[in-house]
C-alpha cells in the first residue's frame, strides 16, 4: 500500500502553466508505475498520463500531448505534472494514482490520491 498527496493546482489563465506534485509514502516508491487522472464535474474520470518505474517510459491522452509533461524523482519519491498552455477544458481534479502495473485505465491503479482542483478561465 502507498499513500499519495498531491499540491500544486490553483486558478490560472488560459495559456499559462501549473506544475503539480504527488508525494508518496509507504512501499517503495521505485516499484510503481504512477499515472495522473482528471475528472471534470458531470464528466467520467480520464486518463492523462503515466510513467514507468525508471522515468523512461512515458504515455499521454492525445488531448494533453504537446503540452503537459509527466516525470518523477524516486529520491525524492514524487511524481510531476509539469502543464502548459492550458486551456479552459483542463479544468478538472486531478488525481495522482500508483500501482505496480498501472497502465491508461482507473482500473489499473488500486492507490491513489485525493486530487487537486485546477481552474483555468478564458
Amino acid at each position: 500500500q502507498v499513500q499519495l498527496v498531491e499540491s500544486g493546482g490553483g486558478l490560472v489563465q488560459a495559456g499559462g502553466s501549473l506544475r503539480l506534485s504527488c508525494v508518496a509514502s509507504g512501499r517503495t516508491f521505485s516499484e510503481y508505475i504512477m499515472g495522473w487522472f482528471r475528472q471534470a464535474p458531470g464528466k467520467d474520470r480520464e486518463f492523462v498520463a503515466r510513467i514507468g518505474w525508471s522515468g523512461a517510459g512515458t504515455q499521454y491522452a492525445d488531448s494533453v500531448k504537446g503540452r503537459f509533461t509527466i516525470s518523477r524523482d524516486n529520491a525524492k519519491n514524487t511524481v510531476f505534472l509539469q502543464m502548459d498552455f492550458l486551456k479552459p477544458e483542463d479544468t478538472a481534479v486531478y488525481v495522482c494514482a500508483a500501482d505496480v502495473v498501472g497502465g491508461t485505465t482507473s482500473s489499473s491503479y488500486g492507490n491513489w490520491g485525493q486530487g487537486t482542483q485546477v481552474t483555468v478561465s478564458s
